[in-house]
């Protein structure tokens, strides 16, 4: 300890500021060369679990409560007026909103550049048409990074001349659901912002436009409920995007999609059962006027990200590509291609995309189960046709990965189906399913499984391997 203690106070503050704020009280009973350190810990992190341990009770007595309120009402005046860099602050067990408000008002006086918040409240504590959050928090000129995380609604406030937070890089919202108006007049308020991310976001309105010049790294994760309407067009209008996660409901329209730097993406699609029904329907004539006859208007934004290196497609997705197989851009840099099976879910699009891959090197198949239709037989085995795996013969694919493997016959044969059919093919994984049913709780069935595929490794130019974590391997074989 005494060596510690020699150090310069600066240094001993940056050591602290890696500490909870519990921890860093009980240091200043040590001596009374650490008594004043709190005022040189640029970063505090309080937590109230820490303190009331909900799953003990303390949560619910008034008085265990109050007193954490009085611990980091001290904090703070310890520290006084002296510059903080990063405030994070989790409070989930029942603290009332003023006195929330009261501690992120202070460290947005003290000039804090990073705020990172997961709070919630109980619904006696919030009245109606109240403002859950300080609104100086949406006028801040020193905050470059903003996290905020709910288990309630996120109301971002809007006022009357709006919000502006200039120096803003960085925001992230995670909530039951967020309301922020007008999307364009949203991003307005960041003009450097280069980062965002809204999980159980609602479009407020049909017709929105995501626009920004600076924004790099962009995460739109939809509620996608039933009860919601699917949107009337989404627009993209950010050419210096690197990564796109877009989860939502398939708009009916993507009118403008500006992305020509974008790198990765993963996207989402939803669809509702009924809609998958009626895009099935054998004579889509019969459509006419109904919603999903607009889905094909998807290519709108395959074409405004037709550059991209990685792409990233759920099974809901695969089912809307397949309104617009016939108009599917090429992805002349498309180097790792990654989709998501259900077996609720088909493959028509799955030959369309891979025709139009001319440079693919890495495919990855997050399980091989699907809904069989007489459109996917050009690329897998479940229907008999003449062309069977024609979209996979000119595909240059060097690596496939299959994840959740279950140990069917059906999978098996897709496997040796894969092995003759993709001629550029070096190294194929495959990974046993983990959390889900497998056909290996059969007594012998994994023994069998992993002989096969040792058998395809040793018959094949490429090689095949078959991973599992030991402690399942272990379950299995002790059958």
């Amino acid at each position: 300890m005494d060596r510690v203690s020699n150090l310069p106070d600066e240094v001993r503050g940056h050591i602290l500021s890696f500490l909870p704020a519990k921890h860093i009280a009980l240091t200043s009973v040590l001596s009374k060369s650490w008594l004043n350190l709190w005022k040189l810990v640029p970063n505090l992190d309080i937590d109230d679990s820490e303190f009331l341990h909900p799953e003990e009770g303390k949560a619910e007595r008034h008085e265990i409560r109050q007193s954490f309120v009085d611990f980091v009402d001290n904090v703070l005046a310890l520290q006084g007026d002296s510059p903080i860099d990063k405030f994070s602050l989790k409070c989930i067990t029942g603290v009332h909103p003023d006195h929330v408000n009261r501690w992120i008002c202070n460290v947005l006086q003290r000039g804090v550049s990073d705020l990172d918040l997961f709070i919630d409240y109980s619904l006696e504590d919030i009245e109606e048409d109240e403002d859950m959050l300080p609104q100086e928090m949406f006028v801040s000129r020193t905050l470059v990074k903003l996290k905020i995380r709910s288990d309630r609604c996120v109301d971002w406030w809007c006022g009357k001349g709006g919000t502006f937070l200039p120096m803003l890089k960085s925001l992230y919202i995670d909530s039951d659901l967020i309301l922020w108006g007008k999307m364009k007049r949203f991003l307005h308020s960041f003009p450097v912002l280069e980062e965002l991310r809204m999980a159980n976001m609602e479009w407020t309105a049909s017709d929105e436009t995501v626009s920004s010049a600076s924004l790099r790294k962009l995460s739109i994760l939809g509620t996608g409920c039933e009860d919601y309407v699917n949107p009337k067009s989404i627009s993209f209008d950010t050419p210096s995007l690197l990564y796109l996660n877009y989860s939502d409901l398939v708009a009916e329209d993507y009118p403008l999609v500006k992305m020509g730097k974008l790198c990765e993406a993963r996207i989402n699609l939803i669809v509702k059962d009924d809609q998958i029904k009626r895009v099935r329907e054998p004579n889509n004539d019969l459509l006419e006027g109904d919603v999903v006859l607009q889905f094909g208007n998807v290519v709108k934004l395959m074409n405004g990200i037709q550059n991209i290196q990685t792409l990233y497609l759920t099974a809901d997705t695969l089912e809307v590509f397949s309104l617009c197989c016939e108009s599917m851009p090429v992805f002349n840099n498309l180097k790792t291609l990654g989709i998501k099976s259900d077996e609720g879910r088909g493959w028509q699009a799955v030959p369309a995309l891979l025709r139009n891959c001319p440079h693919l090197e890495f495919l990855i198949i997050e399980g091989l189960l699907h809904y069989v239709t007489d459109k996917c037989g050009d690329a897998c085995d479940c229907i008999s046709r003449e062309d069977k795996g024609r979209s996979l013969t000119s595909c240059p694919v060097k690596k496939l990965e299959i994840q959740g493997f279950r140990g069917t016959m059906r999978e098996i044969n897709m496997i040796e189906h894969f092995l003759r059919s993709f001629k550029c093919l070096k190294e194929m994984g495959i990974f046993a399913e983990e959390n889900g049913p497998t056909n290996f709780e059969n007594p012998g069935a994994f023994e069998y499984v992993e002989k096969i595929l040792k058998l395809y490794n040793e018959l094949s130019s490429c090689d095949v391997y078959f991973l599992v974590w030991g402690y399942m391997r272990r379950k299995w074989t002790a059958q």
